[in-house]
């Protein structure tokens, strides 16, 4: 998937929290923190949840990552 969530890992580490920290004040399942660690896809919801308890927009912890073209 062409977007990544190294944003919101860098945002983890300014604020001193742990992924799994993350994941228990949010309701999360491992498995959402899972595929956002393999940035896979994860619900808009997920991404509504993170925004709020951060108070930022979603552009602070997802971004696009261009593929390189398939041959």
């Amino acid at each position: 998937m062409p977007f990544s969530y190294k944003p919101l890992w860098i945002k983890l580490v300014q604020e001193g929290m742990t992924k799994e920290e993350l994941r228990i004040a949010l309701g999360f399942s491992s498995a959402t923190i899972a595929n956002m660690g393999k940035d896979k896809y994860v619900s808009m919801e997920s991404i509504d949840k993170i925004c709020s308890y951060f108070n930022v927009q979603p552009n602070d912890i997802i971004e696009h990552v261009e593929e390189p073209p398939q041959e």
